[in-house]
């Protein structure tokens, strides 16, 4: 009986193929939230086949069982479509997946069926190919279809990123506090997948052997799938994602920062006295009533009490006033802290009552929104104010 050796990055990508597979289970249990867990429990299967595959080819087992050769190429293929896919499900509860997506894993099908003449051949024929791949002797159709894996792992990672960039700026349009709407899990993934493709185009580039590019992509992917138990474990809100989103936010277009005021305004939805009188009761509203003391203040809060729409008043804040919601609101916000810091109250209140009773939901989103505003983090400001 042939005893099966491991070496280190075979046992790491042993080990990420049991968690990938206890992970898809884990998620498609999940009740909330079902298509953002179910394309990613599809995630942690592609991610499973690919690390078994290096196990099974590293390890020489496929001489034994050659039947299985070729059974995780089209694995990275899947890889940018899911990441992409999830990011929208899980940035947007009310997505859903439909049939029309399907066209993201077309390269799949293509490839799927170009591999049938490889999945018919015997075992000692599909042993021999895979050790002329192994010295760089790649048929005519792999030769041609295989560098797009990594085009298409490069793209789906850059749009992947820039919508995420786009729902943060939605996101910032439509509330005032943002620590139950905040990206970073979807970040971190998407971050990590996007640096996996460039480890893998740089090995590919550099005319790395196949063997040693699939160990380091092997140990690279099983990390990421360490990474998404451990925070599994420590934020079970990873696996019942919610960014809470209301369709108002998303009626909103992310304006370009670069353009001008002007600009802007001429394709502003809002006349100029329609402007003037919405800024006019805005501004008194916020002064009067000061609804950003209320820690959970939404764009569409406020446009109820200015009798408006929430598209308005964020065309408002973005054109006239060159501000996001949640810049606006905040502002008020560190202007009460800085008036009460002046008054001498911090001297018998702490820093974060203050800010709490101005309306922040947290230290650490007070702390950056002070310092983005004031240039100075709220305790070199009281400094100063005493000196």
């Amino acid at each position: 009986m042939t005893t099966l050796t491991l070496d280190g990055v075979q046992f790491a990508a042993a080990a990420g193929a049991v968690q990938g597979l206890f992970l898809s289970g884990a998620l498609l249990a999940q009740r909330s939230n079902r298509t953002a867990n179910r394309l990613l429990a599809a995630l942690m299967v592609a991610f499973t086949i690919f690390l078994a595959s290096g196990v099974y080819y590293g390890t020489g087992f496929f001489r034994l069982h050659p039947h299985f050769l070729g059974i995780s190429y089209q694995m990275p293929w899947v890889f940018g479509p899911l990441v992409y896919l999830y990011a929208r499900a899980a940035s947007d509860r009310s997505w859903r997946f439909e049939g029309r997506h399907l066209l993201h894993f077309a390269p799949v099908f293509v490839s799927t069926i170009l591999a049938v003449p490889v999945y018919l051949l015997s075992g000692a024929d599909k042993i021999a190919l895979y050790d002329r791949l192994q010295n760089g002797e790649l048929p005519a159709t792999i030769a041609v279809i295989d560098p797009l894996k990594f085009v298409s792992g490069i793209s789906y990672s850059a749009v992947t990123l820039l919508y995420l960039r786009r729902h943060r700026l939605r996101v910032r349009n439509g509330y005032s506090n943002v620590e139950r709407v905040n990206l970073n899990w979807l970040l971190w993934l998407a971050g990590a997948a996007a640096a996996i493709w460039v480890m893998a185009t740089s090995l590919k580039l550099g005319a790395v052997g196949p063997r040693v590019r699939d160990d380091h992509i092997s140990l690279a992917i099983a990390v990421v799938v360490y990474g998404i138990g451990y925070r599994g474990l420590r934020q079970p809100e990873i696996f019942t994602y919610d960014t809470l989103e209301l369709s108002t936010a998303r009626e909103i277009a992310p304006q370009v920062e670069t353009a001008s005021a002007e600009r802007r305004q001429e394709r502003s939805a809002l006349s100029a006295s329609e402007a003037e009188r919405l800024e006019r009761d805005l501004l008194g509203l916020m002064e009067a009533e000061r609804p950003w003391k209320e820690p959970d203040l939404t764009l569409a809060d406020l446009a109820v009490r200015v009798e408006s729409t929430p598209h308005k008043v964020s065309e408002l804040l973005n054109a006239r006033l060159g501000q996001t919601f949640y810049d606006f609101v905040n502002g008020y916000r560190v202007q009460e802290v800085q008036r009460r810091i002046a008054s001498g109250e911090n001297r018998t209140r702490t820093m974060l009552t203050l800010a709490l009773d101005a309306g922040f939901a947290s230290k650490s989103t007070f702390n950056q929104a002070f310092k983005s505003r004031t240039g100075q983090t709220p305790s070199d400001y009281r400094k100063a104010i005493a000196t």
